[in-house]
Protein backbone atom coordinates (compact mmCIF):
# COMPACT_ATOMS: atom_id res chain seq x y z
CA UNK A 1 0.00 0.00 0.00
CA UNK A 2 1.51 3.35 -1.01
CA UNK A 3 3.15 5.19 2.08
CA UNK A 4 5.42 7.86 1.13
CA UNK A 5 6.05 9.65 -1.84
CA UNK A 6 9.81 11.16 -2.09
CA UNK A 7 10.92 13.44 -4.28
CA UNK A 8 14.65 13.86 -4.55
CA UNK A 9 16.63 16.57 -6.08
CA UNK A 10 19.39 14.37 -7.88
CA UNK A 11 19.68 10.39 -8.31
CA UNK A 12 21.82 9.37 -5.15
CA UNK A 13 19.77 11.31 -3.03
CA UNK A 14 16.85 8.86 -4.42
CA UNK A 15 18.72 5.59 -4.08
CA UNK A 16 20.48 7.54 -0.25
CA UNK A 17 16.62 7.89 1.09
CA UNK A 18 15.29 4.76 -0.66
CA UNK A 19 18.20 2.93 1.13
CA UNK A 20 17.13 4.14 4.22
CA UNK A 21 12.79 3.47 3.85
CA UNK A 22 14.14 -0.59 2.56
CA UNK A 23 16.17 -0.75 5.80
CA UNK A 24 13.28 -0.05 7.89
CA UNK A 25 11.24 -2.73 6.13
CA UNK A 26 9.88 -1.17 2.95
CA UNK A 27 9.12 -2.11 -0.03
CA UNK A 28 10.48 0.92 -2.73
CA UNK A 29 11.27 1.49 -5.80
CA UNK A 30 13.34 4.38 -7.35
CA UNK A 31 11.33 6.24 -10.82
CA UNK A 32 13.47 8.28 -12.77
CA UNK A 33 12.40 11.77 -14.44
CA UNK A 34 11.06 9.44 -17.81
CA UNK A 35 7.79 8.98 -16.71
CA UNK A 36 7.22 5.56 -15.83
CA UNK A 37 4.02 5.28 -13.78
CA UNK A 38 4.97 4.61 -9.89
CA UNK A 39 3.86 1.07 -8.63
CA UNK A 40 0.66 1.32 -6.22
CA UNK A 41 1.53 -2.06 -4.75
CA UNK A 42 4.95 -0.01 -3.26
CA UNK A 43 5.24 1.03 0.17
CA UNK A 44 7.31 3.91 -0.88
CA UNK A 45 7.94 5.40 -4.18
CA UNK A 46 10.69 7.61 -4.76
CA UNK A 47 11.17 10.10 -7.64
CA UNK A 48 14.96 10.99 -8.68
CA UNK A 49 15.28 14.07 -10.62
CA UNK A 50 18.20 15.91 -11.81
CA UNK A 51 17.06 19.43 -10.45
CA UNK A 52 19.36 20.29 -7.29
CA UNK A 53 21.30 22.93 -10.10
CA UNK A 54 18.73 23.12 -12.40
CA UNK A 55 17.44 26.80 -13.33
CA UNK A 56 14.92 27.74 -11.05
CA UNK A 57 11.69 27.12 -12.63
CA UNK A 58 12.42 23.82 -14.16
CA UNK A 59 13.42 22.44 -10.60
CA UNK A 60 9.76 23.38 -9.74
CA UNK A 61 8.32 22.60 -12.57
CA UNK A 62 9.65 18.79 -12.38
CA UNK A 63 8.87 18.97 -8.67
CA UNK A 64 5.47 19.22 -9.15
CA UNK A 65 5.40 16.99 -12.05
CA UNK A 66 6.73 14.36 -9.35
CA UNK A 67 3.86 15.15 -7.20
CA UNK A 68 1.36 14.72 -9.54
CA UNK A 69 3.10 11.37 -10.21
CA UNK A 70 2.88 9.96 -7.03
CA UNK A 71 -0.10 11.71 -5.99
CA UNK A 72 -1.98 9.48 -9.05
CA UNK A 73 -0.67 6.41 -7.29
CA UNK A 74 -2.24 6.81 -4.01
CA UNK A 75 0.48 9.14 -2.35
CA UNK A 76 -0.93 11.31 0.47
CA UNK A 77 2.16 12.16 1.99
CA UNK A 78 4.96 13.43 0.61
CA UNK A 79 9.05 13.76 1.31
CA UNK A 80 11.02 16.58 -0.30
CA UNK A 81 14.86 14.88 0.20
CA UNK A 82 17.84 17.56 -0.79
CA UNK A 83 21.35 16.44 0.19
CA UNK A 84 22.43 16.13 4.10
CA UNK A 85 24.89 19.73 3.27
CA UNK A 86 21.97 21.51 1.97
CA UNK A 87 23.44 21.98 -1.29
CA UNK A 88 22.19 25.15 -2.63
CA UNK A 89 22.51 28.33 -3.68
CA UNK A 90 20.47 31.94 -2.76
CA UNK A 91 18.41 31.57 -5.41
CA UNK A 92 17.70 28.22 -4.84
CA UNK A 93 16.59 25.38 -5.50
CA UNK A 94 15.26 23.54 -1.89
CA UNK A 95 12.95 26.89 -1.03
CA UNK A 96 11.32 27.50 -4.23
CA UNK A 97 10.82 23.44 -4.59
CA UNK A 98 9.41 23.55 -0.86
CA UNK A 99 7.33 26.96 -1.32
CA UNK A 100 5.67 25.25 -4.35
CA UNK A 101 5.04 21.66 -2.75
CA UNK A 102 3.61 23.37 0.44
CA UNK A 103 1.21 25.22 -1.65
CA UNK A 104 0.15 22.45 -3.43
CA UNK A 105 -0.54 19.82 -0.81
CA UNK A 106 -1.65 23.11 1.84
CA UNK A 107 0.91 22.08 4.59
CA UNK A 108 0.67 24.83 7.20
CA UNK A 109 4.41 23.81 8.31
CA UNK A 110 7.51 21.20 6.94
CA UNK A 111 10.51 20.77 9.06
CA UNK A 112 13.80 21.40 7.28
CA UNK A 113 15.97 18.04 8.77
CA UNK A 114 18.94 17.89 6.63
CA UNK A 115 20.74 16.13 10.07
CA UNK A 116 22.47 12.23 9.07
CA UNK A 117 24.32 11.34 12.29
CA UNK A 118 25.76 8.12 10.48
CA UNK A 119 27.39 10.10 7.68
CA UNK A 120 28.48 12.81 10.01
CA UNK A 121 25.75 15.29 9.14
CA UNK A 122 24.46 17.14 12.38
CA UNK A 123 22.74 20.11 13.29
CA UNK A 124 22.81 21.85 16.87
CA UNK A 125 21.37 25.22 17.65
CA UNK A 126 20.42 25.67 13.69
CA UNK A 127 23.78 25.19 12.63
CA UNK A 128 24.96 22.56 10.13
CA UNK A 129 27.74 20.46 11.32
CA UNK A 130 29.85 17.83 9.02
CA UNK A 131 31.41 15.68 11.89
CA UNK A 132 33.42 18.39 14.23
CA UNK A 133 33.52 21.23 11.15
CA UNK A 134 30.44 23.97 10.65
CA UNK A 135 29.29 23.34 7.25
CA UNK A 136 31.14 27.04 5.91
CA UNK A 137 34.57 24.64 7.66
CA UNK A 138 34.37 21.35 5.52
CA UNK A 139 34.96 20.64 1.79
CA UNK A 140 31.59 21.53 1.04
CA UNK A 141 32.88 25.17 1.07
CA UNK A 142 34.81 24.11 -2.48
CA UNK A 143 31.89 23.04 -4.18
CA UNK A 144 32.27 24.14 -7.46
CA UNK A 145 28.87 24.44 -8.02
CA UNK A 146 27.23 24.99 -4.88
CA UNK A 147 29.75 26.17 -2.02
CA UNK A 148 28.18 26.59 0.64
CA UNK A 149 29.84 30.00 2.98
CA UNK A 150 27.30 29.61 5.66
CA UNK A 151 26.27 27.05 8.31
CA UNK A 152 23.04 28.19 9.82
CA UNK A 153 20.48 26.39 7.65
CA UNK A 154 18.32 29.13 8.52
CA UNK A 155 20.42 31.60 6.63
CA UNK A 156 20.93 29.71 3.91
CA UNK A 157 16.86 29.23 3.17
CA UNK A 158 15.97 32.72 3.99
CA UNK A 159 16.81 34.28 1.10
CA UNK A 160 15.00 31.29 -1.09
CA UNK A 161 11.76 31.65 -0.03
CA UNK A 162 8.97 33.94 0.52
CA UNK A 163 7.98 32.48 3.77
CA UNK A 164 9.31 32.76 7.39
CA UNK A 165 11.98 30.07 8.32
CA UNK A 166 11.88 29.45 12.11
CA UNK A 167 13.46 26.90 14.37
CA UNK A 168 13.06 24.11 17.07
CA UNK A 169 16.28 23.36 19.32
CA UNK A 170 17.46 20.49 20.48
CA UNK A 171 16.00 20.79 23.93
CA UNK A 172 12.78 20.81 22.51
CA UNK A 173 13.19 17.58 20.56
CA UNK A 174 14.12 15.95 23.43
CA UNK A 175 10.98 17.03 25.50
CA UNK A 176 9.69 13.87 23.43
CA UNK A 177 7.30 13.32 20.13
CA UNK A 178 4.34 14.96 21.66
CA UNK A 179 5.89 17.83 23.09
CA UNK A 180 7.85 18.31 19.69
CA UNK A 181 4.41 17.82 17.42
CA UNK A 182 2.68 20.58 19.62
CA UNK A 183 5.44 22.90 18.79
CA UNK A 184 5.32 22.27 15.22
CA UNK A 185 1.60 22.57 15.08
CA UNK A 186 1.49 25.90 16.69
CA UNK A 187 4.58 27.13 15.24
CA UNK A 188 4.21 30.92 13.41
CA UNK A 189 6.78 30.31 10.70
CA UNK A 190 6.16 27.66 7.60
CA UNK A 191 9.25 26.41 7.86
CA UNK A 192 11.22 24.57 10.95
CA UNK A 193 14.40 23.97 11.41
CA UNK A 194 14.69 20.84 14.01
CA UNK A 195 17.68 19.90 15.57
CA UNK A 196 19.34 16.32 15.52
CA UNK A 197 23.09 15.29 16.63
CA UNK A 198 21.66 11.52 17.29
CA UNK A 199 19.74 8.84 15.86
CA UNK A 200 17.15 8.85 18.83
CA UNK A 201 16.70 12.85 17.58
CA UNK A 202 15.65 11.63 14.37
CA UNK A 203 13.13 9.24 15.90
CA UNK A 204 11.34 11.83 17.82
CA UNK A 205 10.90 13.83 15.02
CA UNK A 206 9.98 11.29 12.81
CA UNK A 207 7.53 10.31 15.22
CA UNK A 208 6.10 13.58 16.15
CA UNK A 209 6.01 14.07 12.42
CA UNK A 210 4.42 10.31 11.15
CA UNK A 211 0.99 12.12 9.98
CA UNK A 212 2.57 15.31 8.09
CA UNK A 213 1.52 15.96 4.56
CA UNK A 214 5.11 17.01 3.97
CA UNK A 215 8.31 16.87 5.50
CA UNK A 216 11.82 17.89 3.87
CA UNK A 217 15.58 17.12 5.16
CA UNK A 218 18.05 14.00 4.12
CA UNK A 219 17.62 10.56 4.39
CA UNK A 220 18.25 10.21 7.58
CA UNK A 221 14.99 11.26 8.95
CA UNK A 222 13.81 8.47 6.95
CA UNK A 223 15.53 6.35 9.29
CA UNK A 224 13.43 6.99 12.41
CA UNK A 225 10.56 5.92 10.39
CA UNK A 226 8.25 3.15 12.49
CA UNK A 227 9.74 -0.23 11.30
CA UNK A 228 7.72 -2.31 8.39
CA UNK A 229 8.62 -5.68 7.28
CA UNK A 230 10.29 -6.36 3.81
CA UNK A 231 14.02 -7.47 3.18
CA UNK A 232 15.81 -5.28 0.94
CA UNK A 233 18.31 -8.20 0.58
CA UNK A 234 15.53 -10.53 -0.70
CA UNK A 235 14.77 -7.67 -3.32
CA UNK A 236 16.70 -8.74 -6.49
CA UNK A 237 19.92 -11.51 -7.90
CA UNK A 238 22.39 -9.65 -9.03
CA UNK A 239 23.20 -9.86 -13.09
CA UNK A 240 26.28 -11.76 -14.04
CA UNK A 241 28.82 -9.82 -15.54
CA UNK A 242 31.85 -7.56 -15.14
CA UNK A 243 32.54 -4.21 -13.14
CA UNK A 244 33.07 -1.14 -13.12
CA UNK A 245 33.21 2.13 -11.10
CA UNK A 246 33.04 5.42 -12.85
CA UNK A 247 33.65 9.05 -10.90
CA UNK A 248 32.31 12.46 -11.84
CA UNK A 249 32.24 13.64 -7.91
CA UNK A 250 34.94 16.12 -7.40
CA UNK A 251 34.53 15.23 -3.00
CA UNK A 252 37.00 14.44 -0.94
CA UNK A 253 35.75 11.21 0.02
CA UNK A 254 35.55 9.71 -3.73
CA UNK A 255 38.97 11.17 -4.41
CA UNK A 256 39.82 8.99 -1.34
CA UNK A 257 38.13 6.12 -2.68
CA UNK A 258 40.12 6.36 -6.16
CA UNK A 259 43.33 6.34 -4.09
CA UNK A 260 42.59 3.69 -1.84
CA UNK A 261 41.19 1.27 -5.05
CA UNK A 262 44.49 1.88 -6.85
CA UNK A 263 46.27 1.09 -3.80
CA UNK A 264 44.63 -2.29 -3.59
CA UNK A 265 45.47 -2.83 -7.18
CA UNK A 266 42.19 -1.54 -9.21
CA UNK A 267 43.46 -0.41 -12.52
CA UNK A 268 42.81 3.39 -12.45
CA UNK A 269 42.25 6.10 -15.17
CA UNK A 270 41.75 9.86 -15.29
CA UNK A 271 39.19 11.12 -18.26
CA UNK A 272 41.27 13.23 -20.68
CA UNK A 273 38.70 16.17 -19.75
CA UNK A 274 40.86 19.02 -21.61
CA UNK A 275 40.67 17.06 -25.02
CA UNK A 276 36.39 16.68 -24.49
CA UNK A 277 35.77 19.81 -26.12
CA UNK A 278 37.85 19.30 -29.22
CA UNK A 279 38.06 15.45 -29.35
CA UNK A 280 35.01 13.94 -27.37
CA UNK A 281 34.62 11.02 -29.70
CA UNK A 282 38.47 9.74 -29.52
CA UNK A 283 38.27 10.43 -25.55
CA UNK A 284 35.54 8.27 -25.76
CA UNK A 285 36.83 5.54 -27.39
CA UNK A 286 40.06 5.71 -26.20
CA UNK A 287 38.45 5.06 -22.43
CA UNK A 288 36.34 2.45 -23.86
CA UNK A 289 38.62 0.47 -25.47
CA UNK A 290 41.58 0.91 -21.78
CA UNK A 291 37.62 -0.83 -20.20
CA UNK A 292 37.80 -4.04 -22.46
CA UNK A 293 41.81 -4.23 -21.74
CA UNK A 294 41.55 -4.51 -18.24
CA UNK A 295 41.58 -8.11 -16.50
CA UNK A 296 38.44 -9.90 -16.95
CA UNK A 297 37.79 -10.06 -13.04
CA UNK A 298 39.13 -6.59 -12.06
CA UNK A 299 36.79 -3.43 -11.36
CA UNK A 300 38.55 -0.28 -13.25
CA UNK A 301 38.00 2.81 -12.23
CA UNK A 302 37.13 5.54 -14.29
CA UNK A 303 37.58 9.10 -12.71
CA UNK A 304 37.22 13.36 -13.92
CA UNK A 305 38.43 14.38 -10.82
CA UNK A 306 41.96 12.95 -8.79
CA UNK A 307 43.23 15.94 -6.89
CA UNK A 308 41.38 20.04 -6.22
CA UNK A 309 43.31 21.08 -8.86
CA UNK A 310 41.56 19.36 -11.50
CA UNK A 311 38.01 20.77 -10.36
CA UNK A 312 36.43 23.56 -12.80
CA UNK A 313 33.77 25.73 -11.62
CA UNK A 314 32.85 25.93 -15.88
CA UNK A 315 29.30 24.31 -15.26
CA UNK A 316 29.37 23.52 -18.80
CA UNK A 317 32.78 21.58 -18.37
CA UNK A 318 30.71 19.61 -15.99
CA UNK A 319 28.06 18.66 -17.99
CA UNK A 320 30.75 17.51 -20.86
CA UNK A 321 32.07 15.19 -18.42
CA UNK A 322 28.70 14.09 -17.04
CA UNK A 323 27.65 13.25 -20.49
CA UNK A 324 30.85 11.79 -21.24
CA UNK A 325 31.27 9.81 -18.46
CA UNK A 326 27.43 8.58 -19.23
CA UNK A 327 27.99 7.16 -22.76
CA UNK A 328 30.89 5.65 -21.26
CA UNK A 329 28.65 3.55 -19.10
CA UNK A 330 26.35 2.94 -22.43
CA UNK A 331 29.21 1.55 -24.50
CA UNK A 332 30.53 -0.63 -20.83
CA UNK A 333 27.28 -2.14 -20.87
CA UNK A 334 26.80 -3.42 -24.23
CA UNK A 335 30.32 -4.61 -23.52
CA UNK A 336 29.27 -6.97 -20.64
CA UNK A 337 30.01 -4.33 -17.79
CA UNK A 338 26.78 -4.85 -15.67
CA UNK A 339 28.23 -4.16 -12.17
CA UNK A 340 28.91 -0.45 -12.29
CA UNK A 341 29.43 1.88 -9.17
CA UNK A 342 28.44 5.65 -10.25
CA UNK A 343 30.13 8.49 -8.05
CA UNK A 344 28.79 11.83 -8.01
CA UNK A 345 25.18 13.44 -8.30
CA UNK A 346 24.91 14.96 -11.30
CA UNK A 347 27.08 12.05 -13.51
CA UNK A 348 24.42 9.57 -11.57
CA UNK A 349 21.38 11.34 -12.88
CA UNK A 350 23.22 11.39 -16.61
CA UNK A 351 24.22 7.65 -16.18
CA UNK A 352 20.55 6.53 -15.37
CA UNK A 353 19.16 8.88 -18.03
CA UNK A 354 21.68 7.55 -20.72
CA UNK A 355 21.12 3.48 -19.99
CA UNK A 356 17.15 4.50 -20.70
CA UNK A 357 16.55 3.32 -16.82
CA UNK A 358 13.40 3.91 -16.20
CA UNK A 359 12.58 1.85 -12.44
CA UNK A 360 15.07 0.96 -9.92
CA UNK A 361 14.89 -2.27 -7.58
CA UNK A 362 16.28 -1.34 -3.94
CA UNK A 363 18.62 -3.96 -2.96
CA UNK A 364 21.10 -4.83 0.04
CA UNK A 365 23.00 -1.70 1.55
CA UNK A 366 26.96 -1.03 0.95
CA UNK A 367 27.03 2.05 3.58
CA UNK A 368 25.17 4.72 4.91
CA UNK A 369 23.30 6.25 2.35
CA UNK A 370 24.42 3.72 -0.61
CA UNK A 371 22.73 0.59 -1.63
CA UNK A 372 23.28 -1.67 -4.68
CA UNK A 373 19.99 -1.18 -6.99
CA UNK A 374 18.34 -3.52 -9.91
CA UNK A 375 17.28 -1.61 -13.27
CA UNK A 376 16.76 -2.65 -16.97
CA UNK A 377 18.47 -0.40 -19.69
CA UNK A 378 16.52 0.67 -22.32
CA UNK A 379 17.68 -2.34 -24.55
CA UNK A 380 16.56 -4.95 -22.15
CA UNK A 381 20.08 -5.47 -20.24
CA UNK A 382 20.27 -6.07 -16.22
CA UNK A 383 22.05 -3.58 -14.53
CA UNK A 384 22.98 -3.71 -11.01
CA UNK A 385 23.94 -0.17 -10.30
CA UNK A 386 25.18 1.80 -6.77
CA UNK A 387 25.00 5.65 -7.08
CA UNK A 388 27.02 7.14 -4.56
CA UNK A 389 26.91 10.55 -3.31
CA UNK A 390 30.42 11.97 -3.76
CA UNK A 391 30.64 12.30 0.18
CA UNK A 392 29.48 8.69 1.34
CA UNK A 393 30.89 5.52 1.66
CA UNK A 394 34.13 4.58 3.38
CA UNK A 395 37.33 4.88 1.96
CA UNK A 396 37.72 1.16 0.26
CA UNK A 397 34.71 1.07 -1.03
CA UNK A 398 35.79 0.83 -4.68
CA UNK A 399 37.16 -2.60 -3.59
CA UNK A 400 34.67 -3.91 -0.96
CA UNK A 401 31.15 -3.26 -2.27
CA UNK A 402 30.93 -5.69 -4.66
CA UNK A 403 30.52 -8.48 -1.14
CA UNK A 404 26.79 -7.42 -1.03
CA UNK A 405 26.10 -8.52 -4.19
CA UNK A 406 26.67 -12.60 -2.92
Amino acid sequence: MATMGVIADDFTGATDIATAYAARGYRTEVLTGRGAPADPTMDVAVVALKSRTAPVEAAVSQALAAHDRLAAAGHTRFFVKYCSTFDSTDDGNIGPVLDALTDSTGAAHCVVVPAFPATGRTTYQGHLFVWSDLLEHSPMRHHPLTPMTKSRIADLLRPQTTHSVGELPLGVVRGGADALRARIDTAPDRYLVVDAIEDRDLDTIAEATAGAVLRSGGSGLALGTRAGTADPASAFVAPTGRRLVVCGSASARTREQIASASAAGAPTRRLDVARLTTERAAVIDEALGWLRTRPADSAPVLYSVGALSDVSADSSSSALVEDALSEIVDGAVRDGFTQCIVAGGETSGAVVSRLGVERLTIGAGIAPGVCWAEGVTATGTRVALALKSGNFGEPDMFTTAWEALG
